[in-house]
């Protein structure tokens, strides 16, 4: 019995936010998968090294560079900075993003966070998918991560749930100008997912209560979010674009 061909082979592959988290997650996927292996990282330079080291014992081409996706001058050089280090450009993640962990209602958010969060989370993700769009290879992949937050809002975090509610129009917008390049663009959209992040409300028996509302009974783990992305970079998913795949174990139907 074979196992099942995913077309990632010698694929070359950039992922924003690599260095934890699900960023983390979907690099080793690739990685494990054939692929080679390019992570943005902003200041985590240690963790962005180990997940090259990893992913190297696989034999993974991985290399990490730096870059302030706020900037968009840095968020554009990173794509080129991965199209030089891997001699080109065949899958595009863009995963960076923040959530500010105080909630904070609409009617108190003040200009600094609004713009702090929309610079990261819409801005950059913007800059780099603009730049990799530019040089992504025939029937390549873009995946965004969004967040169920962008689906159905949140309380408190007005500006993350716009930052995110945001990558729906972009990616139908997008599959549609890259289709005749067999290019396909979708999005990820996780619910609450176990990573640094979300320390602060998962404290205090706050992880109870959030897995009370899941169906599923769980809150996710990075891997669980990467499998999905790794489906939607491989040659399974070629007939798959423009749309929004929800990982939330049910809380969002």
């Amino acid at each position: 019995m074979t196992g099942v061909d995913l077309g990632l082979e010698a694929r070359r592959a950039l992922v924003t936010g690599g260095s934890r988290g699900i960023g983390r997650a979907i690099a080793l996927h690739l990685a494990r998968a054939g692929a080679d292996v390019c992570i943005g990282y902003r200041t985590r330079e240690e963790d962005a090294r180990a997940v090259v080291a990893r992913a190297r014992t696989v034999g993974s081409r991985a290399n990490a560079l730096r870059a302030d996706l706020s900037d968009p001058d840095a968020a554009a050089a990173l794509v080129i900075g991965a199209v030089e280090a891997l001699g080109g450009l065949d899958i595009f993640v863009a995963n960076a993003g923040v959530w500010p962990p105080a909630a904070v209602q609409l009617a108190e958010l003040d200009d600094a966070r609004w713009r702090s969060t929309l610079s990261i989370n819409l801005d950059g993700l913007f800059w780099t998918t603009r730049a990799a769009a530019r040089v992504i290879a025939d029937a390549g992949r873009i995946v965004l991560i969004g967040s169920t937050a962008g689906q159905r809002g949140e309380a408190g975090h007005a500006d993350y749930a716009a930052s995110k509610a945001a990558l729906g129009g972009l990616v139908k917008s997008l599959a549609i100008e890259l289709a005749p390049r067999a290019v396909t663009v979708n999005c990820v959209a996780p619910g609450w997912v176990d990573t640094e992040m979300c320390e602060e409300p998962f404290a205090a028996g706050g992880r109870e209560r959030i897995e009370a509302g899941i169906p599923l009974g769980r809150v996710a783990c990075p891997d669980d979010i990467a499998g999905p992305a790794l489906f939607l970079c491989s040659a399974l998913a070629r007939h798959v674009t423009g749309t929004t795949l929800s990982v939330n174990g049910g809380a969002v139907l």
